[in-house]
C-alpha cells in the first residue's frame, strides 16, 4: 500500500515495476517523475531506438545493462507488467506518484485562470482504454487525470504502454468520491463538461465563456455511461453529433472528439484575439 505525503500525493510503492514498450520507457526517462532504477537493453547489434534510450538513461544517471533475451524475460516476470513483447528494453522503476486530494492536483497545476484542463473518468476500468484516454488528453493539452479509488485500474506498466508514455506527463489524482471531487472543482472555478449520448445540447453549441475558464472533461464507461450523481454535477452534458448508423463511440474516441473540439475552439479564439 502506498503512503501519502503531507500534500496528499502518493509516494512510490517499494515494489518495482517493469516498464516495457519503447515509447513508455522513453517518456519515463524524459519526465523523471518516478523512481528510475535500472535499464536493460537486449544484447545484439546497435539499434537507433535503443541507443536513444541508453543516452536518456545515462543523462538521468540510470544504470544500463545489456542482457540476452532470456535475461530480459526473467526480469520482466519478476515484477508487474510481465510481457514477452518488450521490444528489446525493460525499465525497472517505481510507481508513478499520484495525488490523493483534488486540492493537491489544483496546486500542482496552478497558473492563470483558463489554463487548467483535466479529464475525469467515471467507471472506466479497462487499462487499455485509460491508457488511450491519457494519450489523447496529453495530445489535446490536458495536464491532469482524475481516477477513482474503485472502478479504475492502477497505473500499471500495461497502462503506461497503452498511453505511449503520455501518462508520465499527466498529474494523476485518485479520489474516493468523484461527485464530491467534481463539486470541489466547481467551487474552485472549473467548468464541468461531460460526454452524454442522450444530452440535449450538442458539443458544438458550448458557450464561448468556457474557453476562458478552467475545464474538466468527464467521461463515463461504455454502456453505463455517466452515473446520475456525476451527471447532476455537470455544468454542460453534451452529445457528440454523429451521422452514421452506429450510435456510440469508444470512450477514448469520444474523449478525443470532445477534447480536440475544445482545443480547436480555444486556438481559434486565441487567433482571433491576436490577429496576424
Amino acid at each position: 500500500m502506498a503512503r501519502r505525503n503531507r500534500r496528499g500525493g502518493r509516494l512510490e510503492a517499494a515494489r518495482p515495476e517493469y516498464l516495457h514498450g519503447l515509447h513508455a520507457i522513453e517518456e519515463a526517462l524524459k519526465a523523471r517523475r518516478r523512481r528510475l532504477d535500472h535499464l536493460w537493453i537486449r544484447r545484439g547489434p546497435a539499434r537507433a531506438e535503443l541507443s536513444r534510450l541508453v543516452e536518456l538513461a545515462r543523462r538521468a544517471d540510470v544504470p544500463v545493462e545489456q542482457a540476452d533475451l532470456d535475461r530480459l524475460l526473467e526480469a520482466s516476470g519478476r515484477g508487474e507488467g510481465a510481457d514477452p513483447n518488450h521490444q528489446g528494453a525493460l525499465l525497472e522503476a517505481g510507481a508513478l506518484p499520484e495525488y490523493g486530494r483534488i486540492q493537491s492536483l489544483c496546486e500542482a497545476e496552478g497558473g492563470a485562470v483558463g489554463t487548467r484542463r483535466f479529464v475525469a473518468l467515471d467507471g472506466v476500468e479497462d487499462p487499455q482504454n485509460v491508457g488511450a484516454i491519457a494519450r489523447v488528453a496529453d495530445a489535446a493539452g490536458a495536464t491532469g487525470l482524475i481516477l477513482t479509488d474503485r472502478r479504475a485500474p492502477p497505473i500499471s506498466p500495461a497502462l503506461a504502454r497503452a498511453s505511449a508514455g503520455a501518462i508520465e506527463w499527466l498529474h494523476v489524482a485518485r479520489v474516493g468520491n468523484l461527485a464530491r471531487a467534481l463539486e470541489d472543482l466547481k467551487q474552485a472555478g472549473f467548468w464541468l463538461v461531460g460526454a452524454a449520448p442522450d444530452a440535449t445540447d450538442s458539443l458544438y453549441a458550448l458557450p464561448d465563456r468556457l474557453l476562458r475558464g478552467d475545464l474538466v472533461v468527464v467521461l463515463g464507461a461504455e454502456g453505463p455511461g455517466l452515473r446520475s450523481s456525476i451527471r447532476k454535477a455537470l455544468d454542460y452534458p453534451v452529445r457528440i453529433p454523429m451521422r452514421g448508423r452506429v450510435a456510440s463511440l469508444n470512450v477514448a474516441t469520444a474523449g478525443a472528439a470532445v477534447l480536440f473540439e475544445l482545443l480547436r475552439r480555444a486556438d481559434a479564439a486565441a487567433d482571433g484575439a491576436h490577429p496576424g
